[in-house]
């Protein structure tokens, strides 16, 4: 399998004493080491940037809002709460009179650790999934897209490895190439990480003389595979972990989304004191205020805490006390059982769709709870390049290349069904089959069967519908 190349910079002539004249306004070349490519730019501070900006990607997901946020296009791409049903009134009343009551303290700094009430308010919510925690021991980020980008920074150096399930979340994906790691995916199934492909490719990895620093994971209702990992399959992976000494974190946004039943259990609250769990307000209150946290053994809160005020200072108190009142002036569990009732019938809908519509060889996962479902394509078909040509006819989706470090991905496609009404839904799905077909009568016109394909694994093996 391979790895995330390294690439390391050769630097230019220095643009100290360049002044911007018609001759510095041109095209500037460097190479890079790696296959001595020529880079174009007008970015006068082109050979000044750190080897770091290297591992600084564009989101695929983000770059596609601008298409999928337009009215005639059914976005089945990005990943957005559908926050239509929260009591806006009382979340309106309840800032007014944070500002009102309390505005010289909501409005200062806070502690880099977070506020004490919103730590015990998180507490109680991680309680409603078995997870019993001290707030001491929880520290408040910026969203737990900063709180991966925390854990990163402090657990990793240049050339670390990161273990992580294939497909796995785009996001966390950029943030490990941003601090220069290598990631390697773990095998899955319909029934998550497999534990015999992590123990094995631990082993290889440290026998060339590699440092594995963790294993990332999303237990439950992953991004993108919409995959829960069975109770048995979590047993096992823990066992591993603690048999190879391997830390694991374990990103749970969706878990008190479960569609079909209670919460499952996290990985943290059967294995306390080797897990750090990172957890988030955004899929069950609102994604506005970006408040996320990290639940962690003390010593590796403390280099959290560090870590987030050099970055920050404190996290955004005013957010922390705008949803510590939402959870104390409102039935917050009964907000979430609403979002449960809503999304599940935007997945069943999605799956009805798909069940009606996709051309024969089409598979797709049906997950238990979250926000997606990963298809897989027969044939020859390039998600990535398929993508603009579906966009023309009306639907955007998430190519599965984004999911892979290692450029995977090419048959699969991310689809969320989170954010657009069911009848839409069903509109894009259709429209989707429509493209699929097309491209499919294409590739066989050009005879790019099955047989001509350069073998690939394709991520986790779905339910055939």
């Amino acid at each position: 399998m391979s790895s995330i190349d390294h690439i390391t910079r050769q630097h230019g002539p220095s643009n100290d004493d360049t002044r911007i004249t018609a001759a510095a306004a041109a095209p500037k070349t460097a190479e890079t080491s790696i296959n001595r490519r020529v880079d174009t730019t007008f970015d006068r501070f082109h050979d000044r940037y750190s080897v770091r900006t290297l591992g600084l990607k564009t989101s695929p997901v983000r770059a596609l809002f601008a298409v999928a946020n337009r009215p005639e296009v059914v976005s089945l791409a990005g990943g957005m709460p559908n926050i239509a049903d929260l009591p806006l009134n009382v979340v309106g009343k309840s800032l007014q009179e944070l500002v009102d009551t309390r505005g010289a303290v909501v409005m200062q700094y806070g502690s880099g650790q977070g506020e004490p009430e919103i730590r015990e308010h998180i507490c109680e919510v991680m309680a409603v999934e078995g997870l019993i925690a001290d707030p001491d021991d929880v520290t408040v980020t910026c969203g737990s897209q900063q709180a991966l980008d925390l854990v990163t920074r402090i657990f990793c150096d240049p050339g670390d490895v990161i273990m992580a399930e294939s497909p796995s979340y785009v996001g966390a994906l950029n943030t490990f190439a941003s601090y220069q790691t290598e990631v390697i995916h773990v095998d899955m199934d319909e029934n998550g990480l497999l534990p015999e492909s992590l123990r094995e490719k631990v082993t290889v990895a440290r026998r060339d003389g590699k440092s594995v620093k963790f294993l990332y994971t999303i237990p439950n209702h992953s991004n993108p595979s919409g995959i829960s990992q069975s109770a048995q399959r979590r047993r096992e992976v823990l066992a591993v972990a603690d048999e190879l000494n391997l830390l694991v974190v374990e990103d749970n946004p969706y878990g008190l989304l479960n569609l079909d039943g209670d919460p499952l259990p996290t990985l943290k609250s059967t294995d306390p004191e080797n897990v750090v769990y990172l957890g988030s307000f955004s899929k069950t209150f609102a994604p506005g205020f970006r408040v996320g946290w990290v639940l962690a053994p003390s010593f590796v809160r403390d280099k959290l805490v560090l870590a987030q005020e050099s970055a920050t200072l404190c996290p955004p108190v005013f957010s922390q006390f705008a949803i510590s009142s939402y959870l104390t002036h409102w039935d917050w569990r009964g907000q979430v059982r609403s979002f449960i009732e809503m999304y599940r019938v935007r997945r069943d809908a999605m799956l009805a769709a798909l069940a009606e519509n996709m051309p024969e060889g089409t598979t797709w996962t049906h997950p238990s709870g979250g926000f997606f479902v990963w298809l897989t394509m027969p044939g020859a078909v390039d998600s990535a390049a398929m993508l603009p040509r579906a966009v023309t006819k009306l639907v955007a989706y998430t190519p599965g290349t984004a999911f892979y470090a290692d450029g995977r991905g090419q048959r699969n496609i991310r689809l969320s069904f989170c954010y657009p009404a069911p009848e839409r839904i069903k509109v894009g799905v259709e429209r989707l089959a429509g493209v699929m077909r097309e491209e499919l009568e294409i590739a066989e016109t050009f005879e790019l069967a099955d047989g001509t394909r350069h073998a690939r694994d394709f991520g986790p093996g779905p339910d055939v519908a």
